[in-house]
């Protein structure tokens, strides 16, 4: 059976389909392909600016070749169905160098398989191209360059934290200051910066990796996720010897923040004495510069959805 599905996926055919599911994905800009078997079809989608569109779908006889394909380029184990499995696929389609993060989960139709792209070579770590400008980015690089504290960035899943906090890291990143991170995973390389993937299959998770890099004597510490009591004390208590810490938290406010430290287990007086600020952010979709059409809002739409404070018109 397995040596079967490694025909399957050897087959031309499936490698075109492959292939062309890819190369669709970077035409459109998707940020994600999400490749799902269902009982009688097999479908494709793209995640594009933040929403889900479905592609043209492939026959459903070949869920099994296409998925295993996928497996295959990701030096997956294709006999392993039962179990989700994570890899990575790097790959140069339309001149880009990308690098695929790729996770399978077993469903009860076969197995899903979703893959985020990222594109290396048009990611642009500056901050005026992310959308901060005036007093915003003058607020948060004041936060920033502060010599020990934490600084935390927190919206939901794909809300841009990680890009955020990269850009923050190549803004930090001078000779003088010796950054480590430690994330899950390691999206873009950076150079200059000591950037440490957790496996937590062999036992190398947040903390233990956080209680190592604390006597490498580092300057800035960047934490992907601060997921657990344990990781936020080894956090703070960093913060506390002098070092500025940045991180993540799943939150939908910077208020709700607070509030999950403390679920966490974090005392209120030591959130008060390390935490100098904390950003909340979202992925606003933007009109194409192409097509887009100015409209002057009357004053009553602006009241209705609350934006006065975005324009002139302030009572």
């Amino acid at each position: 059976d397995i040596e079967h599905l490694k025909d399957l996926a050897s087959e031309a055919p499936v490698i075109r389909l492959v292939n062309l599911i890819l190369q669709r994905a970077v035409e459109q800009r998707a940020s994600d392909i999400h490749i799902e078997p269902f009982e009688s079809q097999l479908k494709v989608r793209y995640r594009i600016d933040g929403v889900l569109h479905e592609a043209e779908a492939p026959p459903s006889s070949s869920s099994a070749a296409v998925i295993s394909r996928v497996k295959i380029m990701a030096r997956l184990d294709i006999a392993e169905r039962r179990l989700p499995q994570d890899g990575r696929i790097m790959l140069r389609i339309q001149g880009k160098e990308l690098d695929l993060r790729v996770s399978t989960v077993p469903t009860s139709f076969g197995e899903s398989v979703v893959m985020r792209l990222l594109d290396r070579q048009t990611i642009n770590f500056d901050f005026p191209s992310l959308g901060f400008d005036g007093e915003r980015l003058d607020e948060f690089l004041d936060v920033l360059e502060r010599p020990h504290g934490i600084l935390l960035v927190t919206g939901p899943t794909g809300s841009g934290k990680t890009t955020t906090l990269y850009t923050a890291l190549s803004r930090l990143n001078t000779a003088e200051r010796k950054i480590i991170t430690v994330e899950d995973p390691v999206e873009y390389q950076l150079e200059g910066i000591n950037q440490i993937q957790v496996k937590p299959s062999i036992g190398l998770d947040f903390a233990g990796a956080l209680r190592s890099i604390v006597r490498q004597d580092p300057d800035v510490i960047m934490i992907g996720e601060m997921r657990d009591l344990e990781t936020c004390r080894i956090a703070i208590q960093s913060s506390l010897t002098g070092h500025l810490v940045l991180s993540t938290l799943h939150t939908n406010s910077a208020a709700a923040s607070i509030t999950r430290l403390l679920d966490m287990g974090v005392e209120s007086y030591l959130i008060a004495s390390t935490v100098n600020g904390i950003l909340a952010q979202r992925l606003v979709r933007r009109l194409d510069p192409a097509t887009r059409e100015a409209f002057d809002a009357p004053p009553e739409l602006i009241a209705e959805h609350g934006l006065e404070r975005f324009t002139d018109e302030r009572p």
